[in-house]
């Protein structure tokens, strides 16, 4: 089982593709969500790898990451996937990140460009939620832990069709949030409470592909509809589901990658 011991904690992360049979494969990295762990990207995985080198971990306080104390930034963060693969001697890498984990990516797209090739950006915003709805959100982990949280998790999630029809799609996702650690996950409410990046995305030279689910009551389309807009080189794509829609729907997610990572893998 990989580790990247870092100063203050360390990294599980995970390499999906033999090393001898994925060479000329361009390399493709995956950010999770807030408490989710790195097995929310499996359907990824396993359509994608026959055309990629897929480098995927746990993020700080999530999964089988350590947990460093709180509170964390969103520089935190960014910097965590830097160290990664600067320590995999891993030059350059496509990128795609979902909620947080698409925050984090647009702050690599600021402050790192040049590390990354073509970046996508699911169920994310600029700027998602405010400092209070954080706050609030952080005060009823530390009373209540993360099961009680568990009935609007879903409902914010999936659709109740989805949930119906694939309940243990849902039961896993569940089962990593209610286990990851409280810590960590207030950790990463702090790094969402003080993100605010509208002014700088401009920045982002990066061809970045923008994916909503088209009934996300956490970042609406028109969230990623702006940052499509915002960045030098955007579009937005809108796929049926709700917040985790890389899983909702997860078929046309794969294939939407494909189309905009795709042009890599004939090089």
């Amino acid at each position: 089982m990989p580790f990247l011991d870092l100063s203050s904690h360390r990294l599980h992360y995970r390499i999906d593709g033999d090393k001898d049979g994925c060479q000329g494969k361009p390399w493709l990295m995956f950010c999770n969500s807030l408490g989710t762990d790195l097995h929310m990207w499996d359907a990824q995985v396993a359509g994608l790898r026959p055309y990629f080198r897929i480098l995927r971990y746990d993020r700080r306080g999530h999964g089988r990451s350590s947990v460093p104390l709180p509170p964390y930034g969103l520089s935190d963060l960014g910097n965590d996937a830097l160290a990664l693969l600067d320590a995999l001697e891993i030059e350059r890498v496509h990128f795609c990140g979902l909620s947080i984990g698409g925050l984090t990516g647009q702050w690599l797209g600021i402050h790192a460009g040049e590390r990354f090739g073509k970046i996508a950006v699911c169920a994310a915003s600029a700027k998602i939620g405010t400092a209070e709805s954080w706050t609030t959100r952080m005060d009823a982990v530390r009373e209540n832990g993360l099961a009680a949280l568990t009935p609007a998790t879903v409902e914010r999630w999936f659709t109740p069709g989805f949930s119906a029809v694939e309940p243990r799609s849902v039961g896993k996702v569940l089962d990593s949030f209610v286990a990851t650690s409280i810590d960590g996950y207030i950790g990463c409410c702090a790094a969402l409470a003080g993100a605010d990046l509208r002014e700088d995305i401009g920045l982002i030279a990066n061809p970045l592909l923008a994916v909503s689910g088209d009934d996300d009551p956490v970042c609406p389309p028109a969230d990623l509809e702006d940052i499509s807009l915002r960045v030098q080189r955007g579009r937005h794509l809108s796929l049926p589901g709700r917040h985790i829609v890389n899983i909702e729907s997860r078929r046309a997610f794969n294939v939407a990658l494909l189309e905009f990572f795709g042009s890599s893998t004939r090089r």
